[in-house]
């Protein structure tokens, strides 16, 4: 049962692919050009006046091209509008060298291509094109170092006064253009996060240990080419405390990713690197010292201090990840061993980001930005703004060595070194017109994360046809002018209907409009095949949208003619008002009779072998002895071999049953004699029928030949030697027979005589087992004496 349900849904798929697409332009019951081509790609509108036969309703006039051209419409007159794409900037990507001497600004520098275009959308197409992105070398980098200054990261802070000039180094490696910042974090100054003491707040370590008071976020140093004054300024750090053990970095990130004035973000490659030991709070935990209020995501610095770490909760995952976003900020977490698994799933949740194992001391740490750098700067993975309602967008990717993606792999290409370069193929698809009425511009964004370069995109969409344009208000075309003349047909007035707008809604359903919907005074309003509307009949649709209602009161259609092998009007023809117009060369009621004569032709060439005649492409034979497609067979009369097999054999070789009358019976061929068989015409050599015979006479000798009609001349080509068997040979008959009778004397011999050793072997292996359970004890025998007589001297004295 599963199987027959799954063949019938199968089916039914089949067909809804065969009639679907017209199917969607027929039932949308589109009464605008504007409308129809909103329906689907495939719809098209017929403009032309007269396109609409009696019956026929405006919507009729949407359905999909072909059925169109197939209707009559002229091609000039379908009304099929097409999506189209504009590049309006095409800058080429920027082939830059490191080594030579003249710099380019970082707006100079262009990776992706192109940078503007203009999409013309319709409904239901895609409009695809291709971008292009390249990795420039050379690129300039801006890094930004924020490390925790809680008191577990005092040794790190030793390792890290130095990192200015050693990270200078190892970046001109990668870039001559490089700026390096410092910040540091702690916590949010409110209990319970701190301790508010007086003598705590302001020295939070213990023991004789002297920290600084905790403070939530601080942009220590402005992003520099100068290593010298980084290595100064971050030496002048001191240590904080604070009382748990997640820190408040998630404040500190927003503010350098929305600061950019005061971080001094320049439009290149923006590396974060978060230094810490310790996890971190987010958005709700700010509920423990009384702040509830959220995030704002915006730039509160004075001083180079955060200052409403106490008014606004920490930020959401989320949000944090929109404003690393929305300013192509690439983060690099160095945490230590223990905490790489939070920050792994961290990572997962932000786009363009990378985990470094930081040792405990940061000693390691310029190793892990650069491992991380090149990380992140190998994968390209772009994204998109908000899009307009009904509005879609794909990707595919062609990568390094023509590695193709689709889907979410479709955004991102790996792999990719100084210089490659990649490219997406990217579809964006309308489903409908926006929905407010509107048709001004929308503009989509397409970027790389990370990068600040992006794609402009703007969108126009196709929401009318371009003859509605030259449309013609309160037309007379229309009734009483209730509507406007466009692309054909009227475009009706609110509260009229009908074709020509010649009816209000409030005079649809009147008995006087209905008898002009009823033929010959009957009693069927518009023969109950339609509706009658405004005193015209419009006729319903079918579910197959091929199958048609038509006729001013309906009554005719183009489904309902005769039919030959389950086709309508067998296939050779088109049914028009229940009746079948034939193709030519066909007639009959279901033109199912084909008045073509090729399929009767024989292979001599003749209609049915000139037994017949050909009646509607097949052959009727007249004698009802033959058969078959061209009256060929005959399974009543003998086969041609043994029909001529004595005429052959009293002709060639004088002698079989015809010897005496052969040249009254047997003169009606011409006869050839060939030496051997080879010599006989093969039937691939032939234009004409040919056949292969082999008979045998009455001495059991056989004779080869063949028979041909060729231009109405019988010819008879035969061997002229006959193929006698050869007598027995005696004398190995004989001795065969003799050698077998021998052998067969001595098998049996043979035979015998295993037999024999097989049942003496037997005998003997039951005597000796016999003989083996034998017990003969002598205290058990009456008759028995001892063979030994002792015999006592009595003059013996035992001396």
């Amino acid at each position: 049962n599963t199987a027959v349900l799954y063949f019938f849904i199968h089916g039914l798929m089949t067909l809804w692919q065969v009639v679907g697409e017209g199917s969607i332009c027929i039932k949308a019951n589109a009464q605008s050009c504007g409308e129809c081509i909103q329906v689907a790609e495939t719809c098209g509108w017929c403009s032309d006046e007269t396109f609409l036969t009696v019956g026929e309703s405006k919507s009729a006039r949407c359905d999909d091209l072909e059925s169109l051209k197939k209707r009559n419409c002229d091609v000039a007159k379908i009304e099929n509008p097409r999506g189209s794409i504009s590049i309006d900037k095409n800058k080429p990507v920027t082939n830059r060298k490191k080594d030579v001497a003249e710099k380019l600004k970082p707006e100079q520098i262009t990776q992706i291509q192109p940078q503007k275009l203009t999409l013309t959308l319709r409904s239901g197409e895609p409009q695809t094109f291709e971008l292009k992105f390249k990795r420039a070398e050379d690129y300039p980098i801006d890094l930004y170092y924020l490390m925790d200054l809680s008191f577990s990261m005092k040794d790190d802070l030793e390792n890290v006064k130095n990192l200015g000039t050693d990270l200078m180094r190892e970046m001109q490696e990668i870039t001559s253009d490089f700026q390096i910042g410092f910040g540091s974090f702690v916590e949010k100054t409110v209990m319970p996060y701190i301790s508010t003491t007086p003598a705590r707040f302001k020295n939070p370590c213990t023991g004789n240990q002297n920290c600084t008071s905790p403070f939530s976020y601080k942009n220590v140093l402005k992003l520099t080419d100068k290593g010298d004054e980084f290595n100064q300024l971050v030496s002048q750090q001191q240590i904080s405390g604070n009382l748990d053990s997640p820190e408040g970095g998630f404040d500190a990130i927003m503010q350098v990713a929305v600061c950019e004035e005061q971080i001094g973000w320049r439009n290149v490659t923006r590396l974060l690197v978060f230094s810490t030991d310790a996890g971190f709070h987010f958005a709700g935990d700010g509920k423990l010292g009384g702040i509830v209020l959220p995030n704002d995501g915006k730039c509160h610095m004075e001083d180079n201090k955060y200052t409403m770490s106490h008014y606004y909760d920490y930020p959401s995952i989320a949000h944090l990840v929109q404003k690393l976003s929305d300013h192509n900020i690439q983060t690099i977490f160095a945490v230590t061993e223990e905490f790489q698994p939070v920050y792994k799933e961290l990572k997962n949740l932000i786009p363009k980001s990378a985990v470094g194992t930081l040792s405990s001391n940061s000693s390691n740490v310029i190793k892990l930005i650069i491992d991380a750098y090149n990380s992140l700067s190998s994968e390209v993975i772009l994204e998109n703004g908000r899009l307009p309602e009904g509005v879609s967008i794909t990707y595919k990717s062609i990568c390094k060595n023509g590695v193709e993606g689709t889907g979410e792999n479709g955004r991102k290409c790996s792999n990719i070194s100084i210089g490659d370069e990649v490219s997406f193929k990217i579809s964006i698809e309308s489903q409908k017109c926006p929905s407010n009425g509107k048709t001004e511009p929308e503009t989509i964004r397409i970027k790389p994360l990370g990068f600040t370069e992006e794609v402009e995109i703007v969108l126009n969409f196709i929401c009318d046809c371009q003859c509605a344009t030259e449309g013609e208000p309160d037309s007379k075309k229309c009734f009483e002018g209730n509507g406007t003349f466009e692309c054909g047909a009227c475009k009706c007035n609110d509260g009229r209907i009908g074709r020509l707008c010649e009816c209000s809604k409030d005079e649809v359903r009147t008995e006087d409009l209905d008898a002009n919907c009823r033929k010959d005074n009957g009693t069927d309003i518009c023969s109950n095949n339609g509706d009658c509307v405004c005193g015209t009949c419009e006729c319903k649709k079918r579910e197959n949208p091929a199958e048609i209602y038509s006729g001013k009161y309906c009554e005719c259609d183009n489904f309902n003619c005769d039919r030959s092998n389950n086709k309508l009007c067998g296939g050779h023809g088109r049914c028009e008002c229940r009746k079948c117009i034939c193709d030519a060369n066909y007639t009959g009621s279901a033109c199912d009779c084909s008045l073509e004569t090729s399929t009767c032709l024989a292979k001599n060439g003749q209609i049915c072998n000139g037994r017949g005649t050909c009646d509607c492409g097949i052959c009727k034979c007249t004698n009802p002895k033959f058969q078959g497609p061209t009256c060929e067979i005959c399974p009543t009369c003998p086969g041609v071999c043994a029909e001529h097999k004595d005429c052959v054999q009293c002709r060639a070789f004088e002698a079989g049953e015809k010897k005496d009358t052969c040249e009254r019976d047997c003169s009606y061929f011409q006869l050839i004699k060939v030496k051997d068989r080879n010599q006989l015409p093969q039937p691939t050599d032939q234009s004409f029928p040919l056949t292969h015979c082999k008979e045998r006479d009455a001495n059991d000798c056989w004779f080869y030949y063949t028979y041909a009609i060729r231009n109405d001349t019988k010819e008879v080509y035969v061997v002229e030697t006959l193929e006698c068997p050869a007598g027995p040979d005696i004398i190995p008959i004989v001795a065969g027979v003799v050698a077998g009778i021998v052998l067969i004397g001595l098998a049996l011999l043979l035979i015998w005589k295993l037999l024999m050793i097989i049942h003496d072997r037997r005998e003997f292996a039951k005597f000796e087992k016999e003989k083996m359970n034998a017990k003969w004890d002598t205290g058990e025998n009456p008759i028995y004496k001892s063979a030994v007589t002792t015999v006592i001297n009595p003059k013996y004295e035992g001396k």
